[in-house]
This record gives structure tokens, C-alpha cells and sequence, in this order.
């Protein structure tokens, strides 16, 4: 299938020498969700401004629907819709602002600019509160919101850099809806997350992304076939303890590595396993058996847990806090 979004060596290097995309290079197919999966700071955001033509490259190029991000900017972002990690409506503007104004920033006259924006407030679930201040929106309204207003031109590329970071289970799962609705519509959407789930529950093939390069790609259930057996988790009451049994189960042959207080032992089958390996086992807090996912994926071709990654405050929350203060 042609691409639509297709990346070929990008390379992003910032003053200092920081390389923050090292190469990366893919194709995602017409209408498919495609996730970009990695713990913060590994690239992905980085990746989608080159995408969008917010960064221009240090080397390499991409191309959106044949169009190049570095030679044709202008017609690439007629084509693309973005929906950032960071807030761009207008705490005081009302919802129906907001999104209005996007489509007029895209040129369309005022009668027509009032048809998109209330199709795509509609379409997000919105209409009925457009009239409010978006600052008195709950998070996944917010989101919901920035959403609106990448879709308001109807694009046929959407970027959506964590749109659900923050929100509620509830709320997650309410946008999971919509992103599949709009790739239903024939949107082909390229999705950033460090959520395992979002990207097994929604994306048609996964990348992975680490240190600005890409690790592995594939659809989520070949991704996760490529390990087989079982795993064994075994929780430790500190990372020395766990480092310490993965170091003797090792040394008995076992397939066993740390990760923080846990120790992860890779077996064919756990009920055949399990009678050997427990007389092993010293002061467990914990022992449980999973089939392998994209959490194992990960720590596989990494050594260390996507969470590890993870910000330790919602910057989500944060911002909207540190808006309404500033107000």
C-alpha cells in the first residue's frame, strides 16, 4: 500500500550536540493507525515536529501524502492536522472560538468556517458545551477540544502526540473511540504514547522508539510473537535483592533479568517452570505468570521498563494548573 506519512533518515541534532532522532525512517500506510511507542525523551516528539514541519530536520527528509516536510512545508500543512502534547486553545475563549478561529486561520470564509467548526465540535462530542470558557473544561473535554481543532480542515494525516496523557481511565477510553472513529473516516493517524495498552488496544502497527532510534516495528501481536513462552514475575522487596536473584538464577541457567524490585524469568511453559524455579526463590513479596506483551517487547530489546521513562508529575494537569494560576 502507498505511504502516506513516510520518514526516511531523519536525524534531529540540537545545540550541544544532543541527538535527539538518530535515523529513524518508516512508512505508514494509507488509513491505518501507527503508533510511535517509547518512554519520554526517547524522540517521538521530537519525530512528529519534523513530521509536521514544526522542526526542520539536521539531516534526512519525509514525505506526507508524496509531499516533502523539508522542500513543500506549506502544502504538507494543509494536508496534516496536529494535536500536540502542549494546550494551544484559549483558556478564555469559549470552545466554539476556539475551533472557529482555527478553521478561519485555514482560510475558509466565515460560512463556511461556522459549518466546519460545528462538525467538528459534534464530532468530538462538544457541541453541547461549545459556548463555555475552555478553561472550565474537565481534561478529556480539554483534549477533546485540541483535537477539534486539528480535525477542523478535515486533514488526511492526523499526529496526536499522547492525546491521552493525564485523563482518567473513562476518559482514555472515550478518545480511543473517537481516534477509531477517524480512522474509520479514512484519516490516517500517527499516534506517540509510553501507554502499552493505548497502543495494543488501537494502533494497526507499532513502532518503537529508544534513544532517538527505531528498535522494532510491526503489528502488536507479531511484535509480541517474536519473544514466545511465558514469564514469570517474581518482586523483591528492593532492586539489590532483585539484582542479586537474577544474578544466581542466571547462573543456573535460568533466562532471568532485574527490573527495579522485580525479577523477570523467561520460560517455554510457567506450569511446567514453576516447580523448579520456586525452591529457588528466596523472599519473594510476589510471584505471578503473564504471556509476553509490549511491556516485554520493550524491556527485551532495552533492558529496562518503558515506565521507568515515564514523567513522576502529570505534566498534563501541571500545565493547565500553571495556566489558570498565571491568569
Amino acid at each position: 500500500m502507498e505511504c502516506a506519512v513516510e520518514a526516511r533518515g531523519l536525524v534531529k541534532v540540537y545545540p550541544g550536540g544532543v541527538r535527539a532522532v538518530d535515523g529513524v525512517s518508516f512508512c505508514i500506510r494509507r488509513g491505518e493507525i501507527f503508533s510511535l511507542l517509547g518512554p519520554n525523551g526517547a524522540g517521538k516528539t521530537t519525530t512528529v515536529k519534523m513530521l509536521a514541519t514544526l522542526l526542520r530536520p539536521t539531516s534526512g527528509d519525509a514525505y506526507i501524502m508524496g509531499r516533502s516536510v523539508v522542500r513543500e512545508r506549506g502544502e504538507v500543512r494543509r494536508l496534516i492536522g496536529l494535536a500536540p502534547q502542549d494546550l494551544t486553545s484559549d483558556d478564555e475563549m469559549s470552545g466554539w472560538d476556539n475551533v472557529y478561529i482555527q478553521a478561519r486561520l485555514y482560510g475558509y470564509p466565515p460560512g463556511e468556517a461556522r459549518e466546519r467548526a460545528r462538525w467538528a465540535l459534534e464530532y468530538m462530542g462538544l457541541l453541547d458545551v461549545a459556548g463555555r470558557k475552555a478553561a472550565t473544561y474537565s481534561g478529556g473535554m480539554r483534549r477533546r477540544l485540541e483535537i477539534a481543532m486539528s480535525i477542523v480542515h478535515r486533514p488526511s494525516v492526523l499526529f496526536l502526540d499522547e492525546p491521552t496523557l493525564g485523563l482518567d481511565v473513562q476518559s482514555r477510553r472515550h478518545l480511543w473511540g473517537l481516534i477509531r472513529s477517524l480512522r474509520r473516516e479514512g484519516v490516517t493517524i500517527l499516534l506517540t504514547t509510553h501507554y502499552m495498552e493505548e497502543a495494543e488496544a488501537l494502533s494497526d502497527r507499532v513502532a518503537i522508539i529508544d534513544h532517538g532510534r527505531i528498535i522494532a516495528e510491526g503489528a502488536p501481536a507479531e511484535l509480541v510473537a517474536r519473544l514466545g513462552g511465558d514469564r514469570v514475575h517474581i518482586v523483591m522487596g528492593s532492586p539489590g535483592e532483585a539484582e542479586r536473584l537474577a544474578g544466581e538464577l542466571a547462573a543456573r541457567g535460568w533466562r532471568a533479568r532485574a527490573a527495579g524490585r522485580e525479577v523477570v524469568v523467561t520460560v517455554e511453559n510457567a506450569a511446567e517452570a514453576l516447580p523448579r524455579l520456586a525452591p529457588l526463590v528466596r523472599g519473594a513479596r510476589e510471584i505471578r505468570v503473564s504471556r509476553p506483551n509490549l511491556e516485554e517487547v520493550f524491556l527485551e530489546l532495552t533492558g529496562r521498563s518503558l515506565r521507568e521513562g515515564e514523567e513522576a508529575l502529570d505534566s498534563f494537569r501541571y500545565r493547565v494548573l500553571a495556566r489558570r494560576i498565571r491568569r
